[in-house]
């Protein structure tokens, strides 16, 4: 039977040292900041972040899954599981000091089902931000990687995350689509796995117009929780962070201040 500390799927192979880009380094870092993309999005999502944080002490490692940007010709993962354990090895790299996770919309996903792995291993992170996604106690059936490619684009319309002259350039839409399609098929597939709540302290953001998260699918963040939850509802849709990166980098360092 397998044991809680060893479940998952086998990692797939890929080359080692691709998984997390390092922008801004600060080698006496108090704590590091793990930061998952959105679907469809890549490290460079978080360069904004890593200038910011870097000034107040705190790291910034991003996650690259693999299909885009440098990693394009790689093969994309196709599971939340399989993406976690895939970058475990070279992340538990990095846990020799105090480090938190963040994670915006799929990324929150991915971070909170890599803090759960990491707690299982023993390396419990010290904070966990989850940011534009409902809990995973929300029932809700995902089904836009079903969507043909007008219908899918017109979805990322609605989200206002990305420029719209972007979204009329075929050859850009030809490199996007396909690790866009399979990031929202990574989310159609995750189901939740009932477990024991997390004791780590959990900081939850989202935009009061969020077509896709409601408050209240926020704020059952807390069910999953065995610590404390601090909600932050700040304007802007689903990509409100785009727009409030001050502000949430703010939030950062303020919650990240026990461990520093």
């Amino acid at each position: 039977m397998t044991t809680p500390a060893t479940r998952g799927p086998s990692s797939p192979s890929f080359p080692s040292g691709v998984w997390l880009s390092r922008y801004r380094p600060v080698e006496d870092a108090a704590v590091r900041l793990v930061c998952f993309p959105h679907a469809g999005g890549s490290a460079t999502a978080y360069l904004g972040f890593a200038t910011a944080l870097a000034a107040v002490g705190v790291e910034v490692l991003a996650v690259q899954y693999p299909g885009r940007q440098e990693r394009r010709a790689e093969p994309f993962v196709e599971t939340v599981d399989a993406l976690v354990e895939a970058v475990l090895p070279e992340l538990r790299e990095w846990t020799g000091r105090p480090f938190a996770l963040f994670g915006h919309s799929l990324g929150a996903t991915l971070a909170y089902e890599t803090a759960r792995r990491l707690t299982e291993l023993g390396e419990e992170p010290a904070h966990l931000f989850l940011s534009g996604r409902r809990a995973p106690t929300v029932p809700r059936t995902d089904t836009a990687h079903l969507l043909d490619d007008r219908a899918l684009i017109a979805r990322i319309t609605t989200l206002q995350g990305t420029d719209p002259v972007l979204l009329q350039d075929e050859e850009l839409l030809r490199m996007v689509l396909p690790a866009l399609r399979n990031d929202y098929g990574m989310a159609g597939a995750y189901r939740h796995r009932a477990g024991a709540p997390l004791s780590v302290p959990l900081t939850v953001l989202t935009g009061d117009s969020d077509p896709n998260v409601s408050v209240e699918d926020a704020r059952r963040w807390s069910e999953v929780a065995g610590g404390p939850v601090d909600l932050h509802v700040l304007p802007g849709g689903h990509f409100f962070l785009n727009d409030r990166s001050e502000t949430v980098c703010h939030i950062i360092e303020e919650a990240l201040d026990h461990v520093r």
